[in-house]
C-alpha cells in the first residue's frame, strides 16, 4: 500500500511538473546559446514563460480592463451633481456618494462600470440607488444610460474620430 502512495505521488509530481514545458511551439533563437548559464537566464526572464505557480503570483491577480475614454468622462460629466468617492480606471469602476440632482428632491447614489473598450451600450453598467432604500425604476436607470452615451457619442464626434 505505501509504494503504491510513493508510485502516484512521483506520477503526479512529474504531471505537474510537464504543466510549465514548451507546449509544442517553435524554438526561441535567442534562447539557443552554448553556455548553459545563459541560457537559463534567458528561459527565466521570458516574459511569455509561463508555469503552474503562475496561477499563486499576486501581481497577476488584478484584473485590468481597457476602458473607452468616451464612456468614461461621459460618465463623470452625466453624474457631476454626485460626489465622487472611489474611481479606478483599471477596472472601469466609479463609485459616487449620495446627491441630489437638479430638478429632483430625491437623493440618489450610482456605481459605474465600464467593460469594455468599445463606445457601445454593452459596454456600460449603471447601478443607482436612494438614500431611503426604495427601489429605483429601471426606466430611470436607462434615462442615465442613455445620458451618458449620448454625452460620450458628443465627445467622440468633438474629437472628429467619427
Amino acid at each position: 500500500m505505501r509504494l503504491q502512495t510513493i508510485f502516484g505521488l512521483i506520477i503526479i509530481t512529474a504531471a505537474v511538473s510537464a504543466c510549465g514545458q514548451n507546449r509544442g511551439a517553435a524554438p526561441n533563437p535567442d534562447l539557443l546559446y552554448t553556455d548553459s548559464t545563459r541560457t537559463e537566464e534567458r528561459e527565466l526572464n521570458d516574459p511569455n514563460r509561463s508555469t503552474i505557480w503562475d496561477v499563486f503570483d499576486n501581481a497577476n491577480a488584478e484584473q485590468i480592463t481597457n476602458v473607452n475614454r468616451y464612456l468614461w468622462a461621459a460618465s463623470l460629466d452625466v453624474l457631476n451633481f454626485l460626489p465622487v468617492q472611489e474611481v479606478d480606471p483599471f477596472t472601469g469602476v466609479i463609485v459616487t456618494g449620495y446627491g441630489t440632482p437638479p430638478g429632483g428632491g430625491r437623493q440618489y447614489r450610482a456605481t459605474v462600470h465600464i467593460s469594455d473598450p468599445a463606445l457601445a451600450a454593452r459596454s456600460l453598467s449603471v447601478s443607482l440607488q436612494t438614500s431611503g432604500g426604495s427601489p429605483v425604476s429601471a426606466a430611470t436607470t436607462r434615462a442615465v444610460e442613455d445620458a451618458i452615451l449620448s454625452r460620450a457619442r458628443q465627445l467622440r464626434i468633438a474629437d472628429n474620430k467619427l
